[in-house]
């Protein structure tokens, strides 16, 4: 790169992309919890995780995303999913595997994996 023309060429096709693969009002959102205790409890596994299976399974309305902190680090792994018109629902203590299964569960079944919120500590 050796000019703000290409930096902003770069931008604007990175933006496309962007684009077609984000949330919409109607995206399901799944955020993965990428602090430093997060990653430190393994949450980048359940990241990883979480996008091979969304994009195995052709998930086109849902889109996993990285925050911050959320703020109780005892339980990280954490995720969060939002999905439209629904109460925010909170993983803890999360593995690759259970990702998978809330996936599978609660993403495609739309039946909530109880034993792995937040409500069952």
């Amino acid at each position: 790169m050796k000019s703000l023309a290409e930096l902003n060429a770069i931008k604007e096709k990175m933006k496309n992309k962007i684009a077609v693969r984000g949330e919409n009002e109607n995206s399901t959102r799944i955020v993965v919890g990428m602090a430093t205790c997060g990653i430190a409890a393994g949450a980048r596994p359940v990241l990883m995780a979480l996008n091979e299976e969304v994009v195995s399974k052709d998930l086109s309305d849902v889109v996993v995303s990285q925050t911050g902190c959320i703020g109780i680090c005892q339980y990280e792994p954490i995720i969060e999913i939002f999905e439209p018109g629904k109460e925010k629902v909170t993983y803890i203590k999360m593995t690759a595997e259970k990702a998978k299964q809330i996936v599978e569960s609660h993403i495609i079944g739309g039946k909530i994996v109880a034993e792995y919120t937040v409500g069952s500590i």
